[in-house]
């Protein structure tokens, strides 16, 4: 059905069974509904069968009240025409005369028996089933939602799964509170039977005695069959809505229809089989009973425990134990699991678990956080963080790994809070030092926080201190956590938007591992990855005329060079820079040497110790006022310098000269690195 003619049938539908409770109806018009009805009912009987989930049917309790309406609108209409003509169509005399024999007194216990199964048994069993579904749906809600977060921190699913579980949680809550209150529009709908059926009764004998002139029997015979026959048409599919009612709410959770569910779980039984044969036989002794009936059952179900599969219950068993024990710890999947290593590690000693408990602690919601922040700093996706506890680690240690490598250690002790400031000799506790700016500290009571605060300390708890540290990780490990599916995922996200960009740059002039060492150069430098357009455009421009890793990095710098500068400048608008002599540049840049490596600098040890230690000096000047600032060079000198300062002064940043051309920042000379002490000696 097409899309715009399957959103308007609903609506018009509904439309439709509203004007059939007002306008009169040909008895053609309304066999036909009649007939449709019953046809609809025993579809949604059989979908409600055959569905795996209760889920894939998640439009049921909608579909419900639109169908019940509609059966009551069929009510008023064969309504009507039963009373003005004494015939309304040839469906409901069938129903009237052939089902019930003609006789009243059949018909009303056909028809009572029928609304004492749907209402007492059926409905009832449903509307109780479905209240209950709905209050466990419910409460098991906020357990689900922890156990996706926890599988999603540990790194077992990414995060469109995350959202896919999420998602699937609401949707059963909502389906299961919208089931128990569909089970209310059966439960009305058979309350509704039994009062129009009444209703017609008195109105139709009323209607043939005083309008109609018709004697007492006549009008009894004609009016009251044709009533049960309209009660019966009714009730038929509602009995069905019910029972599809009842199959959606009782259903458990299962890989299969309800048909192979019961099929292989019953023929699974093949002991119960044969003793239910058995004993059907048997009672083929019991005198007067009649022997054929009990013969043909009894010897069909033998048949089928015959052709069943022999399934021992100790088999069973150690089938459901090993299901339930997972692979062997010797199994392929199981030693593949165990070798994997984790881009990112959060190990916890074991006193630091209340960390992560769902009942007050929020670090796995910081992390969370932590991965928005990164992206939005970096550029790049942060790999889920695997937290665990680690039973060899120190009381209140907690450890940042790296592919497996440790990178950073720190202390929490619970209980406690990390105050950072003067003045704290008077407050219990242990000295502590800051992970991230090695700042000096104390941990103290977390009781005593307020009084913390009141010395002027700067008072940081212990899941601050941890997600601080981790962050600090993260940004100095940017480019060994950028693997080459990251690279890719990156790529086809600039595809979906500029899918220009990205057909010029790869495969035809860069490969992924190329563009993944481009990109993991300027992490290294501290430079986000977020502007991938504009970066991509400088590999494609640069790549035509090269391939060599320090060129592009280059290239892609001088694109980025105004956010670049933004990175270091300071809140006034200003950017302090440092240069260098222009006889020391020169100079350096007769000794720039190819090698494998790269382009490297060749000169000898007192000079580049000379220009080491001035650097330090003038860094240290402007640290001790407050100032972080940049030296600026020659793009052919930048990175082979970097390489060379890189040990010595990693706090220095180096910019050329044309990431800084293009820039409105207030340039500020803060000094001039030279080499005189060199040459002096």
């Amino acid at each position: 059905m097409p899309k715009g003619l399957s959103q308007m049938a609903v609506p018009i539908g509904v439309v439709l069974i509203v004007v059939m409770m007002v306008i009169p109806m040909p008895t053609v018009l309304l066999d036909m509904l009649i007939a449709a009805n019953i046809t609809i009912a025993l579809i949604v009987v059989m979908v409600s069968m055959n569905v795996k989930r209760p889920l894939e049917f998640s439009s049921f309790p909608a579909l419900l009240l639109v169908l019940t309406l509609f059966r009551l609108a069929l009510n008023i209409s064969a309504t009507r025409l039963v009373l003005l003509d004494g015939f309304a169509g040839k469906v409901i005399e069938a129903f009237g005369h052939f089902v019930v024999g003609g006789s009243l007194i059949v018909g009303i216990v056909i028809f009572t028996i029928l609304v004492i199964i749907q209402f007492i048994v059926i409905t009832k069993g449903a509307e109780r089933v479905a209240e209950v579904g709905a209050r466990f749906t419910l409460d098991a809600m906020p357990g689900k939602q922890m156990a996706i977060d926890a599988d999603l921190n540990a790194g077992l699913i990414d995060e469109a799964e995350a959202r896919k579980r999420r998602h699937e949680v609401t949707a059963e809550a909502d389906f299961y509170g919208s089931m128990d209150g569909g089970s209310k529009f059966v439960k009305g709908d058979a309350i509704a039977a039994i009062i129009i059926t009444f209703i017609n009764l008195v109105g139709g004998f009323t209607v043939g005695v005083i309008q109609n002139g018709m004697p007492a029997g006549e009008a009894i015979q004609t009016y009251s069959l044709l009533s049960i026959g309209d009660g019966l048409v009714s009730q038929i599919p509602a009995l069905l809505l019910s029972v599809a009612t009842g199959l959606m709410v009782a259903r458990a959770s299962g890989e299969g229809d309800m048909g192979s569910s019961v099929t292989s779980q019953l023929g699974a039984q093949k002991r119960a089989l044969q003793v239910g044969g058995g004993a059907a036989l048997a009672l083929v002794l019991i005198p007067g009973l009649p022997k054929l009936p009990f013969l043909v059952i009894g010897g069909i179900v033998l048949f089928i425990a015959q052709r069943a599969p022999s399934a021992p219950a100790e088999e069973s068993e150690e089938s459901e134990a090993a299901a339930i024990a997972g692979p062997a710890p010797d199994s392929p999947e199981s030693l593949m699991g165990e070798i994997r290593v984790d881009p990112l590690e959060l190990a916890l000693a074991p006193d630091l678990i209340d960390l992560v408990d769902a009942a007050g602690g929020d670090l796995l919601d910081r992390v969370r956080s932590l991965r928005r922040k990164i992206a939005l700093e970096t550029g790049i996706i942060m790999p889920p963080v695997h937290t665990r506890d680690d039973l060899d680690l120190p009381l209140s240690t907690y450890v940042v790994r790296v592919n497996g490598v440790e990178v950073a250690r720190g202390q929490a002790p619970p209980g406690t809070v990390l105050a950072i400031g003067d003045g704290l000799e008077s407050l219990p506790g242990r000295a502590g030092l800051e992970p991230v700016f090695g700042l000096e500290g104390k941990w103290v009571p977390a009781e005593l926080r307020h009084q913390a605060e009141l010395t002027g300390a700067t008072v940081v708890d212990r899941a601050s201190v941890i997600i601080t540290h981790l962050s600090e990780v993260v940004r100095a490990n940017a480019s060994r956590l950028l693997g080459r599916e990251d690279v890719r995922a990156l790529v086809e996200a600039v595809r979906r938007t500029h899918p220009v960009v990205v057909e010029e740059l790869t495969p035809a002039l860069l490969s992924l591992g190329q563009i993944q060492m481009v990109l993991q150069s300027l992490l290294d430098e501290g430079v986000s990855i977020r502007d991938l357009v504009r970066i991509f455009e400088a590999l494609s421009l640069a790549g035509k005329n090269t391939s060599d890793l320090d060129t592009l990095h280059e290239a892609v710098r001088s694109s980025l060079g105004p956010a670049i500068a933004a990175q270091h400048a300071t809140p006034e608008g200003g950017l302090p820079v440092l240069t260098l002599d222009p006889r020391l540049e020169h100079s350096l840049l007769e000794s720039l040497r190819p090698t494998e490596h790269g382009i490297q600098l060749i000169i000898d040890s007192a000079r580049a110790e000379a220009v080491i230690i001035q650097s330090q000096r003038l860094v240290e000047a402007a640290e001790q006022q407050g100032i972080a600032p940049v030296l600026v060079c020659s793009p052919q000198l930048r990175m082979p310098l970097r390489r060379m300062l890189k040990l010595s002064a990693p706090r220095l940043p180096l910019l050329s000269y044309n990431e800084i051309a293009e820039c409105t920042f207030r340039i500020e000379t803060l000094g001039v690195v030279t080499d005189a002490e060199a040459l002096a000696a």
